[in-house]
């Protein structure tokens, strides 16, 4: 499931990862909730992820929180261009906590590394609050592509390894892999 708050990026980050493109013009907000299903090779067995995009206006909140229950993994979204999103990351965190499976595999995404806005909230301070919950994270863009895919497949990556219970393969470790992957992702920042 994609959560932040409305218009950190969600639905195009989303359909990115789904058909390759970027949703650039007018911004629509998601009513509700919408989803997608990509299947991903994941070192050679196939995934099929059912990717749950929600409305971030807290007038659809009932509805969302509703769908997360069931969900196995949750990338949760700021902006970088507004410090007000990147704020809400912990209410958001509470209300996942409140609502989500206790084991749920969670990312925290600082997205729209590619605007020429103002960068707001430094990769630092995203890298800072990712530490402090304990989780993965990654700054990626939507328009671009960067990291996106890398987001995606470090999930299913995890959630693959989370179903394979007597497994034969090295133990996955998602921070590690998205430490390893993503770096250098970074350097052209502005």
């Amino acid at each position: 499931m994609l959560v932040g708050d409305s218009g950190v990026g969600k639905t195009c980050l989303l359909v990115r990862f789904k058909d390759g493109a970027f949703l650039a013009g007018t911004f629509i907000s998601t009513v509700g909730i919408d989803f997608r299903n990509k299947v991903l090779d994941v070192d050679g067995m196939k995934v099929k992820l059912q990717i749950w995009d929600t409305a971030g206006q807290e007038r659809f909140r009932s509805v969302t929180q509703a769908y997360y229950r069931d969900a196995h993994a949750l990338l949760l979204l700021y902006d970088v261009t507004n410090k007000a999103s990147f704020d809400n990351i912990q209410a958001w965190l509470t209300e996942i906590q409140e609502h989500a499976q206790h084991n749920v595999v969670l990312m925290l995404l600082g997205n729209k590394v590619d605007s020429a806005q103002e960068h707001v909230v430094k990769r630092e301070d995203g890298e800072k609050l990712a530490k402090e919950y304990g989780l993965p994270f990654m700054e990626t863009s939507a328009k671009t592509g960067l990291n996106v895919d890398l987001a995606f497949l470090a999930i299913a990556k995890e959630l693959k390894q989370r179903t394979m219970k007597a497994s034969s393969e090295p133990h996955f470790r998602l921070h590690e892999y998205v430490k390893r992957e993503g770096r250098g992702a970074f350097c052209c920042r502005p």
